[in-house]
């Protein structure tokens, strides 16, 4: 069995950890480019989501470099993700590719089917093997979206340009490369200060173990901006045409309201323990319930909620960001403008496919950043006067 899977961000590196500890041979994809994309919106359906295109040119490239075995995640609710695994198998049976799908649903509150799947991809593995390797994983993700935030808020202070982005792949390799959870944490915490040095922002590191934490202050006052949407359009550079770094070069802070290892605590830790309303998503829940009371599907609801905290913690502006045609995020995009207006707070949405061209966007960006920086100046002239 040789198992391959799609790219988002750097999970790739998460995954490929875990069955290469349980024994499994791994494939890994070609990086997302041009070419990929290509390949998998000329096998999908038009209407598709730009995932699942994404989806399909990974596939296709793995398989061409001997994979047999595909591991796609499963979903919930009204979104197409949930139907993702079955298009994309009839799609690569009808190519004439012959792999086998593996889906690894959410447990819902039922983790003995999910360890049921990962024990067969491993061909019987003990329990306790299985659960060793997926806590090294999670040492992985975690420490990964470390590195993604230490970047994010050093790059807008960087006085060379690409220093904090040179760190940061050195660091990220380093972590990929770790051969235990005490290695992986010591590359974690080396590779966040490398990356807070070189840009400038260098402070003490504190682990707090939750998400968003282990971050330093930091001097300066860069526009900051959140940015929220479906995950894996948030997640995958190739999908949001680099939108952090364009951000973060153009001196804006950026913070996700979503990374994988959140999608991960919540989805296969809280929820299966039962804990999820003693997590940040009934805080998250509770802020939405004015515009949005109930789930409508991936990351719809959050986008909702994650917008009018950020207005809480007094961020500049928002940045929405979704497949064409995604419908969770059709009717968060309907609900945010109202919300701009409610909390004083810009909000762009941007929904990217296969046709969305690099200039347009920059061009957006670029007014989007401008009209920020108008505010600030306006409101700090205002404070100056009183």
């Amino acid at each position: 069995m040789k198992v391959t899977f799609a790219h988002m961000g750097n999970l790739w590196i998460t995954v490929k950890t875990i069955l290469e500890d349980l024994g499994v041979e791994v494939v890994v994809p070609p990086r997302p480019s041009r070419r990929s994309l290509e390949v998998g919106v000329r096998h999908s359906p038009e209407f598709a989501c730009f995932p699942l295109k994404m989806n399909i040119g990974d596939y296709i490239g793995a398989i061409e470099r001997g994979a047999d075995t595909i591991v796609m995640v499963g979903g919930v609710g009204p979104c197409r993700l949930g139907h993702y695994a079955q298009v994309q198998a009839e799609i690569l049976r009808d190519l004439g590719y012959r792999a086998e799908m593996v889906i690894l649903e959410p447990p819902r509150g039922h983790f003995s089917a999910l360890l049921d799947k990962i024990r067969y991809l491993t061909g019987g593995k003990p329990i306790s093997r299985v659960v060793r390797a997926l806590r090294f994983g999670w040492e992985k993700l975690y420490a990964l979206d470390c590195l993604d935030r230490a970047l994010v808020r050093t790059r807008p202070l960087e006085a060379v340009p690409g220093g904090a982005a040179a760190a940061h792949r050195r660091a990220v390799a380093a972590v990929a490369g770790a051969a235990g959870v005490e290695a992986t944490r010591r590359a974690r915490d080396e590779g966040v200060a490398a990356v807070l040095a070189a840009g400038g922002a260098g402070a003490a590191w504190e682990d707090d173990g939750e998400a968003g934490g282990g971050l330093p202050g930091r001097n300066g006052t860069p526009l900051r901006v959140g940015i929220v949407g479906e995950i894996f359009m948030v997640a995958e550079p190739f999908a949001n045409q680099d939108l952090e770094r364009r951000l973060g070069e153009m001196g804006v802070e950026v913070t996700r309201a979503l990374y994988v290892s959140d999608w991960v605590r919540i989805n296969l830790l809280l929820d299966t323990l039962r804990l999820r309303r003693r997590s940040r998503q009934s805080v998250v829940k509770e802020a939405a319930s004015p515009y949005l009371g109930h789930f409508v599907g991936g990351e719809g609801l959050e986008s909702v909620g994650e917008t009018v905290l950020y207005s809480r913690q007094g961020y500049d502006g928002v940045i929405h960001v979704a497949p064409f045609t995604c419908m969770p995020e059709i009717v968060a995009t309907s609900l945010l403008p109202e919300v701009g207006r409610d909390l004083d707070l810009p909000v762009m949405s941007l929904f990217l496919d296969e046709h969305s061209g690099e200039a347009g966007l920059a061009t957006r960006l670029e007014a989007f950043v401008d009209l920020l920086a108008r505010r600030r100046a306006r409101a700090g002239a205002g404070r100056a006067t009183r």
